[in-house]
């Protein structure tokens, strides 16, 4: 085996380890939650929250994958669609908020998925509504529907 060959096998190995390494290091959640059940304080409010994860991954501005829960669909938001626009600020934002952080689900009691298996849920950081906050920075509007626990107007 020639030099050259045992080079190019060494570096494929060495770049499998630095891949392995970073793709541990991004699902890796240093803030872990161990209730996954709890109560936030955001702006002076009590917040009920069912669930929480790590997110991983944001799919556009109201749709997020959360490590161990899986896609998450902000309920009562409407962001624009990929080929609108408005989108790439939309998911700018929810990236600059969420993205590689603990993020706290408020699920939809009254209807906890929809129909492509998303998890409808409200959205918290550690200090911050996300729903609430697109629609205030004008990235989202108000989408209710029915059923929901969440009450038209409460976002």
């Amino acid at each position: 085996m020639n030099k050259q060959k045992i080079s190019l096998i060494l570096l494929t190995i060495f770049l499998i380890s630095v891949g392995l390494t970073l793709a541990n290091a991004l699902l890796q959640d240093n803030n872990t939650v161990e209730n996954k059940t709890g109560t936030l304080t955001i702006s002076n409010k009590s917040i009920q929250y069912e669930n929480a994860g790590k997110c991983v991954e944001v799919i556009d501005g109201n749709t997020i994958q959360v490590y161990g829960i899986g896609k998450v669909q902000l309920v009562q938001v409407k962001t624009p669609d990929v080929n609108e626009s408005g989108f790439s600020d939309a998911k700018k934002f929810v990236e600059d908020k969420c993205l590689g952080k603990t993020v706290y689900l408020d699920i939809d009691d009254l209807q906890p998925e929809d129909k492509y298996g998303r998890t409808l849920a409200i959205v918290y950081t550690d200090t911050e509504d996300i729903n609430k906050e697109l629609i205030d920075n004008g990235f989202a509007k108000i989408s209710y529907f029915e059923p929901s626990e969440f009450k038209k107007g409460e976002i």
